[in-house]
């Protein structure tokens, strides 16, 4: 089930409680009849994504439509009819209104949305047909209060690169409050003011830029249901802007999610809808990053012949990568990421030497502190596999070093792993870095 967003946001508008909700919804009922016994905990189950029987939707819409001193549709509180095609709207304000609510929602730490799982199966893979299939929209253009130029979408692009560079420096959990804010703040006016078929193009772009740091600080959170929620939206927003490149940098991230999740075939197939559908949109960077983390999906599903053809693939693109030709949306892929890519690729392969000498490349490759605890978490691992114990201290040790600070809990996966692999050796030149592991846990998030 969707978390109900809508109904939660005017929930929130109305000034009501999920209790006196209830007793409203029963008192309604009983005016038409019907015997009604809702409690607070089937409000619960609503904003949950449950549908509630009958004529009940239309009492919700009566209640809170007195209340907020409107008239609501049922679409309008989330609760329009079930099984209705999703359309790509235009204009966007269905979409709008859905994704600000998310964005509310996520502010003030609702739990049926923070924490609400992942989708898996036609539900995941929905988002990604419909960016990939026609419709396309034809007009994005849009009358409201506020005038939009282009001044104020370099604004929203601007906040993008800061933001991002807070995640690298800091982690997710420190960074998603922050980007959400700015989302409710200064995006949210802006999508729902006044703008040109044109202009409107370059604004979801730009909005779809942000979601998707959004949704890569809610993925370090471990929020994983909705981190993909949000990188739904921003492929979304892609799909409104026309750029079938950040529609492919969207897919790339929920690769990336789907291997966290062991998806690998979804890893895989969602891989080959960017590839195939970006086209000449497609950077070398992007097309390296896909194939390498295609490599590690086969790899995964022990397709060794797959893992290798994609390893190829990502080496000839990243060796046609060229900075200054890039989007700012690609400026992860930085030297030596495909090579850590390939090294993990390699070591479930069992392949030690090769990953072993991707791994090195890796670490000898400058990056930003972030990329560089995972490329040492990665070398760790390879050394401590093929004995070298001595060696891994010494990588670990770094790695912790690096870490300190960072809220992420990606990084404290990788953490404890490492350290899971150096007690497992049982070497005393390990102790130094698993002491230092623990200092680093010990800091909560």
């Amino acid at each position: 089930m969707e978390p109900n967003t809508l109904l939660d946001a005017v929930l929130d508008e109305a000034g009501i409680s999920h209790a006196a909700l209830a007793a409203h919804v029963n008192e309604a009922g009983r005016a038409r009849g019907m015997e009604l016994r809702y409690e607070h905990t089937a409000v619960a189950r609503w904003l949950k994504g449950q549908r509630p029987r009958g004529q009940v939707p239309d009492l919700i819409c009566e209640v809170l439509g007195e209340r907020v001193h409107r008239a609501l549709t049922l679409d309008a509180i989330g609760l329009g009819t079930p099984g209705s095609p999703r359309a790509a709207s235009t204009p966007l304000s269905g979409f709008v209104e859905r994704a600000t609510a998310l964005w509310r929602s996520d502010e003030q730490q609702r739990p049926h949305v923070v924490q609400a799982p992942a989708v898996t199966g036609t539900p995941a893979v929905i988002p990604v047909w419909e960016w990939e299939n026609p419709p396309e929209d034809s007009d994005v253009s849009r009358d409201g209060l506020t005038r939009v130029s282009m001044t104020d979408i370099a604004m929203l692009r601007s906040a993008r690169a800061h933001y991002e560079q807070m995640y690298r420096k800091a982690g997710g959990v420190a960074t998603r409050a922050r980007v959400v804010g700015f989302l409710i703040s200064e995006a949210a006016p802006l999508l729902r003011g006044s703008y040109p078929d044109a202009t409107g193009r370059h604004l979801h772009r730009a909005t779809g830029g942000l979601v998707a740091v959004a949704g890569i600080c809610a993925y370090d959170s471990d929020a994983h249901g909705l981190a993909q929620r949000y990188f739904h939206q921003a492929l979304r927003l892609a799909k409104a802007s026309g750029d079938r490149g950040l529609g492919a940098y969207v897919i790339a991230l929920l690769v990336n999610q789907s291997l966290f999740m062991r998806e690998y075939r979804q890893a895989v197939a969602f891989a080959e809808s960017a590839l195939r559908a970006a086209g000449p949109h497609l950077t070398s960077a992007l097309a390296a990053d896909l194939y390498a983390m295609q490599a590690k999906a086969y790899a995964r599903l022990g397709d060794g012949p797959g893992a290798l053809s994609c390893i190829r693939s990502a080496e000839s693109a990243a060796e046609r990568i060229r900075p200054g030709q890039e989007p700012d949306e690609t400026g992860y892929v930085q030297p030596g990421l495909v090579n850590v890519q390939v090294a993990e690729a390699l070591l479930n392969l069992g392949d030690l030497d090769a990953a072993r000498e991707h791994a090195t490349a890796a670490v000898d490759t400058p990056a930003h502190d972030r990329g560089r605890v995972h490329r040492l978490a990665m070398l760790t691992h390879i050394e401590l596999r093929q004995g070298d114990a001595d060696r891994a201290g010494a990588t670990a040790v770094e790695m912790a070093q690096r870490a300190r600070g960072m809220e992420s809990q990606r990084l404290r996966d990788r953490l404890r792993a490492v350290r899971e692999h150096l007690v497992e050796s049982g070497c005393a030149a390990t102790s130094e870095a698993a002491e230092l592991i623990d200092g680093a846990l010990r800091v909560p998030l």
